[in-house]
């Protein structure tokens, strides 16, 4: 199995709604995103994907995110800002972008800082 991994990040604020802590009210974060993607074969370059390829996914979700207020921006106007509802949102953006008939995203690890994150991923 191969597994690749790029990393890219961007900045956004948000308030979590309900939460019962100083979080709930506007803050902001400079989020880093791990991006996994995996494969058993490898392509005729001998590649399983172009690490660009999967930069350019990833810059492009983060740009819809970077330098906004989450909370005004679907899916988080509806859904819960969270650490682990924006991990969730990236996997599965980027599986609509990237998975094909031999590579799919494995999983999305975000941070929200330098000693907090979490993981997102549908393997079981």
């Amino acid at each position: 199995m191969y597994i690749l991994k790029v990393v890219t990040d961007f900045a956004s604020a948000h308030s979590l709604r309900d939460y019962p802590g100083d979080c709930c009210r506007l803050h902001g974060h400079n989020w880093k995103v791990e991006v996994e993607v995996q494969a058993n074969a490898l392509d005729e370059l001998g590649m399983v994907l172009d690490f660009k390829t999967i930069r350019q996914a990833a810059r492009k979700v983060g740009d819809e995110l970077d330098h906004r207020y989450l909370n005004e921006i679907p899916p988080f106007d509806r859904l819960n800002p969270t650490a682990e509802n924006i991990a969730a949102h990236f996997f599965r953006r980027l599986t609509e972008e990237l998975n094909d008939t031999r590579a799919k995203v494995h999983a999305v690890t975000l941070w929200e800082t330098e000693r907090a994150c979490v993981r997102y991923t549908e393997e079981t």
